[in-house]
C-alpha cells in the first residue's frame, strides 16, 4: 500500500519517527548506499552510510496511536522533454501491481481507460503477504505468484490455505525472485518499504516511480503516441485546481483516512479519523447530488483516486478498518457514482473482489489471527445494476 499525497502534484509527508520501528520489533538495517544507480531518485544516490528498517505500513504509527503514513521514496519522472533520462517508450516500462491494492488499482485504472496495454506491461503480485526473506527477518510484503508451487497459511502459519496463485498472479518475468522486496533490491534501495505499485524501467533494470499519484500523471500524459485513447485526458489543464482542491480533502480523510482508522493503535486516533471520514462520505454524498463527478462535469483522475477507496469501502474497510459509520451501499449518489465507473469500458476487468478480501483479511494476523474473509454483501453485484448519472 503506498502513499499518495493530497494534492495532484504529490507534496512531502511529514518526518516519521523510527521509534515505532523499535515498538512494533523492526531491526534497523545497515547499508551503504554508494555505487546507485545513475537512473535513481535523489533519495537514493547519497554516499554516506544510512541505517533503514524492513518495514510495511503498520509499522508507520506514531507514539500516540496515530497512523502516519510515510512518503514514496522513489520519484523519478517520464518525460517527453530533450535529454530526460526516462523518455515515453512503447515496451520499455513495466507495471508491478497488487489488483487488491488501492494505490496500485490507480495505475491499472489509468492504463486500462487510456488504452495502454499494449504499451505497459504489468505483473500482479499474490494478494496475501508473505515473510519476504524468512531467512533474514520478520517482514511481511508482496510476493509474486508461482501456479506451480504450494498452497500455503498466512505469515504467522494460521488459516488458508491460500493457492499459490490466485488467477493472474505470476512469477517475477525479469528475474528470479520471490518477492517485490527484491526488485527494490536489485535497483539499489536504502527506504525499506517494499510497495506496489512499482514502475520499472527495462532497459535500465531501476525503479523509476512508487508513487501512484505521480504515475497516473505520467500515465495520462507521455504515453499518448501509444494509447489507443489518446484524446482522453484526465487532467485537464483548465480542471487542476478543481482536481487539487477536492484531491486536499479526500485524500487525508478518505483515501487515507480509511487506513487512519484501521491502523490506529488508540482509541482518541480512531475516534479523530472516523469522525473525519465519517463528515467527509457525508460531504461527498451531497456532492455527488448535484454534479456528475467529483471536480465538476468531467471524469478525471480524482474520480480514479476516489473510486479505489469507494469500491472497497463495504466489503473491508467497513469491517476490517471499523469504518461502519456509513457505507457506500446506504448512500445513493455515490453508490450510482460507482455504478457509472465500474461500468466504463476496462474498469470492471481492474477490480478483482476477490484478491482485494484476500490481501486485507488475511495480510495482517495481528489484525486477523486466523485470517477468516468475511461473507460480505456482494458489492460488485451491485456495480452491475443500471445506473442514471448520465441524465445528470
Amino acid at each position: 500500500m503506498l502513499l499518495a499525497t493530497c494534492s495532484l502534484f504529490p507534496r512531502r509527508a511529514a518526518p516519521f519517527s523510527t521509534s515505532s520501528f523499535v515498538r512494533l520489533g523492526f531491526a534497523a538495517i545497515p547499508v551503504s548506499t554508494r555505487g546507485q544507480s545513475a537512473f535513481s531518485s535523489h533519495a537514493h544516490s547519497l554516499t554516506t552510510t544510512r541505517h533503514f528498517a524492513a518495514r510495511s505500513a503498520l509499522a508507520e504509527v506514531s507514539n500516540s496511536g496515530e497512523f502516519k503514513r510515510v512518503d514514496a521514496a522513489w520519484r523519478n519522472w517520464i518525460s517527453s522533454d530533450e535529454g530526460a533520462k526516462f523518455p515515453p517508450e512503447k515496451d520499455r516500462y513495466h507495471l508491478f501491481v497488487a489488483y487488491a491494492c488501492p494505490w496500485a488499482h490507480r495505475t491499472l485504472m489509468t492504463r486500462a481507460l487510456k488504452g495502454l496495454e499494449d504499451a505497459i506491461s504489468v505483473t500482479v503480485v499474490h494478494p496475501v503477504w508473505q515473510k519476504t526473506k524468512p531467512e533474514v527477518d520478520e517482514h511481511k510484503g508482496w510476493i509474486f505468484g508461482n501456479p506451480s508451487g504450494n498452497s500455503f497459511p498466512n505469515a504467522d502459519g494460521k488459516g488458508g490455505p491460500f493457492p499459490p496463485a490466485f488467477p493472474g498472479n505470476e512469477p517475477n518475468p525479469f528475474f528470479d525472485s520471490l518477492s517485490i522486496r527484491e526488485v527494490y533490491d536489485k535497483a539499489g534501495d536504502t527506504d525499506g518499504k517494499y510497495s506496489v505499485p512499482v514502475l520499472w524501467d527495462k532497459k535500465e533494470n531501476t525503479i523509476v516511480s512508487n508513487e501512484s499519484a505521480e504515475i497516473i500523471l505520467m500515465l495520462n500524459k507521455e504515453f499518448n503516441a501509444f494509447a489507443k485513447h489518446p484524446d482522453l485526458d484526465l487532467a485537464p489543464t483548465a480542471m487542476e485546481d478543481d482536481m487539487e482542491a477536492v484531491d486536499d480533502w479526500i485524500y487525508p480523510t478518505i483515501n487515507n483516512g480509511v487506513y487512519k482508522c484501521g491502523f490506529a493503535t488508540s482509541q482518541q486516533a480512531y475516534d479523530a479519523a472516523i469522525e473525519e471520514l465519517t463528515a467527509s462520505i457525508d460531504r461527498l454524498e451531497e456532492i455527488l447530488k448535484k454534479q456528475r463527478y467529483i471536480a465538476g462535469d468531467s471524469f478525471t483522475l480524482s474520480d480514479i483516486r476516489l473510486f479505489v477507496t469507494l469500491v472497497r469501502f463495504d466489503e473491508v474497510y467497513v469491517v476490517y478498518f471499523k469504518t461502519n459509520s456509513q457505507r457506500v451501499m446506504d448512500s445513493p449518489a455515490i453508490l450510482n457514482y460507482c455504478r457509472e465507473i465500474y461500468q466504463m469500458p476496462g474498469v470492471a476487468e481492474t477490480v478483482d473482489m476477490e484478491q482485494i478480501k484476500a490481501h486485507y483479511y488475511c495480510s495482517h494476523p495481528i489484525l486477523n489471527a486466523y485470517s477468516i474473509i468475511p461473507k460480505g454483501p456482494d458489492f460488485v453485484k451491485l456495480l452491475e445494476e443500471p445506473h442514471n448519472r448520465d441524465e445528470m
